[in-house]
């Protein structure tokens, strides 16, 4: 049976959606090797985004040319007034705004929208699971909680991607993107014992289903981008990156079940000679943009050891921000000094 759903989802990948070379030429193609990235998180209500707005010429002067926003369930959603997070979610016309100022100052806006985990964070669950229940991949199971990392939906549930395509929508359009970022990092609970629908079942398989769903919904049916983390596609048994920065529960054999034309954040923080998820990727036919976070040193390897890598594929380098202050952003020093080793290098 595994093996017969491999041989689908690999057709499905190769017929569907193009095979292993395929590279999609829609918009933010011109900047192969030029993007230079950061991504933000927190900011959740037109307040913050007003806050943002005023950094944005200082970024753009710095050298920042891409601003991936994770908003998640931070938005003034129509379709699903439900799922709003907090009390004054971003609206669409601050929405708007930020996406004037972006474009006067050439920076590329990317909202985000974490999909399959990362539905809770500690105690507190997300807006998803908390209003339908029965989307959780493991109802019952771990209370609290407790004893898990984040909880994740169901990706065998129809009935979630027809709610979560609707707040991708909202997302593109408020927002006027051409590219949508989907997250999917850290998923941990794909075949659990806990988890009703997919206990005992690949978790490769199940993985790239998550990823091929989104791929149809976002790729070829709305003519957008799509964006993922790349940690789950790394097999950690060879890569030795560890738990997080890699897979040891079984979604790395997805790699080669998805799309080509996906973008990947390949996200490393620890100093290292080598980072071999980069070629890895490039030889399959990803774009790849590496991702540092909050070292000065391993951002500046990170980057060195991408460039080396001298392939049309390498999209240049994304900074995460997750424990910036917001009045210290444009001051961060990964930010400062791996844009300064990008232009001399």
């Amino acid at each position: 049976m595994r093996q017969h759903l491999f041989a689908v989802l690999l057709v499905i990948a190769v017929v569907v959606f193009g095979g292993a070379g395929c590279v999609m030429t829609g918009a933010g193609q011109g900047q192969v090797g030029k993007w230079r990235a950061v991504h933000l998180i927190g900011y959740t209500n037109d307040d913050l985004l007003e806050t943002l707005g005023k950094d944005i010429p200082v970024l753009a002067e710095m050298g920042i040319d891409v601003l991936i926003l994770e908003v998640d369930y931070g938005f003034d959603y129509q379709s699903h007034p439900e799922l709003r997070s907090g009390k004054n979610p971003i609206s669409k016309a601050a929405a708007r705004k930020l996406v004037g100022i972006c474009r006067e100052h050439g920076i590329r806006l990317i909202p985000q929208f974490q999909c399959l985990g990362h539905q809770s964070w500690k105690a507190a669950t997300g807006p998803l699971l908390i209003k339908y229940p029965e989307f959780d991949l493991t109802p019952g199971a771990f209370p609290n909680n407790e004893g898990i990392y984040c909880r994740e939906w169901d990706p065998l549930n129809p009935k979630v991607n027809e709610i979560v395509f609707r707040l991708m929508d909202e997302l593109i359009d408020a927002f006027e993107s051409d590219a949508l970022h989907v997250g999917m990092d850290e998923v941990f609970l794909l075949g659990s014992e806990h988890s009703p629908s997919t206990k005992g079942k690949d978790p490769a398989e199940l993985f790239a289903k998550a990823v091929n769903d989104y791929y149809l919904h976002l790729v070829k049916t709305r003519g957008v981008e799509m964006m993922m983390w790349g940690d789950r596609l790394i097999d950690g048994e060879k890569m030795k990156y560890g738990e997080w920065e890699s897979s040891l529960n079984g979604t790395a054999g997805a790699v080669d079940m998805i799309p080509k034309d996906i973008i990947i954040c390949d996200w490393h923080y620890g100093n290292r000679d080598e980072y071999p998820s980069v070629p890895m990727f490039i030889e399959k036919g990803f774009r790849v943009i590496p991702s540092g976070w909050n070292r000065v040193g391993a951002t500046r390897s990170l980057i060195r050891y991408a460039k080396s890598q001298n392939h049309p594929n390498m999209l240049g380098h994304l900074f995460t921000t997750w424990s910036v202050k917001k009045d210290r952003l444009t001051e961060y020093p990964p930010i400062v000094e791996g844009l300064k080793l990008l232009k001399t290098e």
